[in-house]
């Protein structure tokens, strides 16, 4: 694996012309066989093991998710969800929702006052901000469809590393640190991550490791059922929660068709609702197809422009059309049509900006945290997966259960808590994705396999709320159109515009001065803070020569394992 060391000046990377584009050259790590990404070395090391054992990529899967709930408890989990897509060796696709799901209990008015008015810490901290776990759900869907080896074989590497414990990073340190007071408060005591702890310390998790023994004796209905649902419902309702154990017995995961679309000579398959995620890429990359962008200098004004005015009709878009499938008609071919989308951009000129307040979501014919973690993995068979799970925000609603290990979600966020006004990503979201019972709530995840010419070629995703969507859609952009290697594709600076608010994020002091003086001087408002992190990509790209390149994000402590 390359240190981050000497990844990280690669960072800074930034020659090209409009005639010839030429780049420092920043490789992953290239392997034969099969490579796993994720945020964590442990993890990734955990699911290549599993492939050398003879697993699958879904085995792989079921032991990285698990290994992240441990040692990456800012995001990875077992008290939240998420969405795998896939593509197996003969060139079947498919995907996985295991989102997690409003209760019973919960209504369109959850978060509001008596006067109306949105009380928006109830929907972020605490017991009522918590939507029903459909992590372990998720991954016995995935063991019964698709896996090769027992479960117990790939639940046990999860358990011995909470029982041994895992490093922890500077990074780690530094959340685990800003976050302790908070969770104290919310939790209602002090517990494992409410400690200080320092870079090289070593976080023991046993009562994680017990409940992953439970369900590895019990299956699904160890966390579900019995014990441990009675003690999940208990904790929550003592923390305001209204999640009882029939919410827990009555979840499914939901196996359901991706998104699919083309882009040049690529075919993208990624996640469709309730994640926004398959169809704003989707949009972009149809905004994008007429507008020769190979011809335009990378990240110069004019490429950062078009792309941003695709993005902020796309994620206009996506506030009025989007949510639960199970719940709303989602217009999806209407939103994908060519015709359609060429409408979109119709009234789009290089001159100037184009402000939010004059693009609505279009108008269609014939109406039909931001925090998470993403890896990638590859088997040595071909098979490939992209999975993106969440709590939501890191630590997720701040709310550890000390008796069994784990942060609970706060995914009630996600949900249009009052149409019109912005979650804690600054989306806004509209009556399609309002709160009601057995509800997933609407994502940004976007969890994506893309093809070259029939044939596999990349899986890729990242956590970053709302920039998730725009994270991705960079990547495959520097990949396709300017022929970057993966993992120098996943280094370059980026940015970002959702629609609302009306601003274009910049990753700070990453690009050219001129380039952004240009766009202020069209009209665009240009947010940098030194704090800003747009995307952190795992990627596996199949190379040239037919073997795996594994791109870890050197914004954080991920890593790329291969054999």
């Amino acid at each position: 694996m390359i240190p981050k060391r000497l990844l990280l000046p690669l960072l800074f990377v930034a020659l090209c012309s409009c005639q010839n584009h030429k780049y420092i050259q920043a490789r992953g790590v290239i392997k034969d066989s099969a490579m796993v990404v994720s945020a964590r070395i442990e993890a990734s090391t955990i699911g290549a093991e599993i492939l050398k054992k003879g697993g699958n990529v879904f085995d792989a899967m079921i032991g990285t998710e698990l290994a992240l709930a441990v040692c990456y408890p800012y995001a990875g989990n077992i008290g939240g969800g998420g969405f795998m897509v896939y593509r197996l060796a003969d060139g079947s696709t498919g995907s996985l929702d295991y989102r997690e799901r409003a209760p019973a209990a919960a209504h369109k008015d959850l978060y509001l006052d008596s006067s109306g008015h949105y009380q928006q810490d109830l929907s972020k901290i605490g017991g009522l901000a918590v939507g029903v776990p459909g992590t372990i759900a998720g991954l016995f869907e995935v063991h019964e469809k698709f896996g090769s080896l027992p479960i117990e074989m790939l639940i046990q590497p999860a358990i011995d590393l909470a029982n041994n414990g895992f490093v922890v990073t500077e990074q780690q340190a530094q959340r685990i640190n800003k976050y302790g007071s908070i969770i104290e408060a919310t939790s209602g005591g002090s517990s494992l991550y409410t400690r200080p702890y320092k870079t090289g310390d070593t976080i023991k998790n046993p009562a994680l490791a017990k409940t992953f023994t439970t369900i590895a004796q019990k299956g699904v209905d160890g966390f579900y059922r019995g014990p441990i649902a009675q003690h999940i419902s208990s904790f929550l309702q003592e923390h305001r929660g209204i999640i009882d154990t029939t919410d827990l017995a009555n979840y499914r995961a939901q196996w359901r068709t991706p998104i699919t679309t083309t882009f040049q000579d690529l075919t993208i398959i990624s996640m469709g609702p309730p994640s926004s995620g398959g169809i704003c890429l989707s949009q972009l990359l149809g905004m994008l197809e007429d507008h020769d962008l190979s011809t335009m200098a990378h990240h110069s004004s004019d490429y950062i422009q078009i792309i941003v005015e695709a993005e902020r009709r796309a994620f206009a878009d996506r506030s009025h059309y989007l949510g639960d499938p199970d719940f709303v008609t989602v217009p999806s071919a209407q939103l994908l049509d060519r015709d359609y989308l060429q409408q979109r951009m119709s009234d789009f000129t290089s001159e100037k900006a184009t402000p939010s307040s004059e693009i609505g979501y279009g108008t269609l014919p014939t109406y039909e945290s931001d925090e998470t973690t993403h890896y990638s993995i590859v088997d040595p068979k071909g098979n490939a997966i992209a999975v993106t799970t969440t709590i939501n925000g890191g630590y997720g609603a701040k709310l550890f259960d000390d008796d069994l290990g784990f942060f609970y979600n706060n995914e009630m966020d996600d949900f249009s808590a009052k149409p019109g006004t912005p979650n804690m990503f600054g989306l806004v979201g509209g009556q399609a994705n309002a709160i009601e019972p057995g509800k997933r709530m609407l994502s940004s995840m976007t969890p994506t396999i893309v093809e070259r010419d029939g044939a596999f070629w990349m899986s890729l995703g990242t956590p970053g709320g709302s920039t998730i969507i725009t994270s991705v859609l960079q990547v495959i952009l520097n990949t396709q159109l300017f022929d970057m290697p993966l993992q120098q594709a996943i280094n370059e600076p980026r940015f970002h515009h959702q629609w609302l608010p009306d601003m274009v994020r910049f990753e700070p002091q990453r690009f050219d001065s001129l380039v952004l003086k240009s766009l202020e001087n069209k009209g665009y408002v240009i947010h940098q803070k030194e704090s800003t992190i747009i995307g952190k990509v795992d990627a596996v790209m199949r190379t040239a020569d037919g073997r795996l390149e594994g791109g870890a994000d050197p914004r954080g402590d991920d890593a790329a394992i291969g054999f």
